[in-house]
């Protein structure tokens, strides 16, 4: 019957709308952070210049949303459990509080060794530090937000891993200042930080999704970090500071609370 037959496509038709509501919400996640990340596309062509702005933020921003899809997607929180499986480990490996340091440290002692980066001390401090507070100012209100368990059920701050952004940051830091002089000083420290995030797994303490959103996070908050420091240098330092002090930053992260030093000499 023509109505019986009508009703059936409207009841399949409501079961699938049902079905695709989770599909929805990571469509929203995947438009929201695109528009953050390059603002509105207004023309149906993107000139080799504007491609060229938005290139360095592709590859940070598609870690960023995989982490916020895996929020909602169960397929991306089945992986994470089988990649917790495969790696985890009862055994630890205690070295991730050292070497999520280790990128940022060596931009400071290459230079100190006579091997000159991209800024001088100043510059390079302010880009440091600026890295390091737009990374607190987001990763610690998404732990909030987000009360996700971690992989060993100690505390539900897992969401995102704050050692992978800290880490991340610093290799960003360090190819940008030595990526002129040498690719391999780059390549080092994305490596040490991916060591980092992997045992940030190994140790039980974040899962898949936490590292990949935290590295997201860490690479973002350098770049963004590298362009406010000539306005910062320029705007915000006075000309007296800019040729009778050294300065030192240095960040750093507990677990729990993220913050940066800064040294200052006359």
């Amino acid at each position: 019957m023509p109505w019986l037959i009508s009703l059936r496509r409207l009841i399949y038709i409501k079961t699938e709308s049902i079905n695709q509501s989770k599909c929805m919400k990571k469509i929203f996640f995947i438009f929201l952070i695109s528009q953050v990340a390059f603002g509105q596309v207004v023309s149906d062509s993107i000139s080799k210049t504007t491609f060229q702005k938005i290139k360095p933020f592709i590859i940070p921003t598609v870690l960023l949303s995989y982490g916020l899809i895996g929020l909602e997607s169960d397929q991306l929180q089945s992986l994470n459990s089988k990649i917790q499986g495969e790696v985890a480990r009862n055994k630890k490996v205690k070295i991730d509080d050292f070497t999520v340091f280790i990128p940022a440290v060596s931009v400071y002692g290459l230079n100190a060794v006579g091997i000159k980066g991209k800024h001088n001390l100043k510059d390079r401090t302010i880009i440091l530090a600026t890295s390091s507070l737009i990374l607190g100012a987001t990763v610690l209100p998404l732990k909030e937000l987000t009360n996700v368990a971690r992989p060993d059920g100690s505390s539900t701050d897992s969401f995102p891993s704050g050692h992978s952004a800290v880490a991340f940051a610093g290799a960003e830091f360090l190819w940008q200042e030595y990526k002129d002089v040498s690719i391999w000083y780059g390549i080092v420290g994305y490596a040490v930080a991916t060591g980092t995030g992997f045992l940030r797994i190994y140790n039980d303490r974040h899962w898949f999704t936490d590292v990949v959103t935290g590295a997201g996070i860490g690479i973002l908050s350098t770049k963004i970090a590298y362009l406010l420091q000539p306005y910062l240098s320029n705007k915000l330092l006075s000309n007296q500071y800019k040729s009778s002090t050294t300065t030192f930053a240095f960040p750093f992260y507990n677990g729990k609370q993220f913050g940066v030093g800064l040294a200052l000499q006359f």
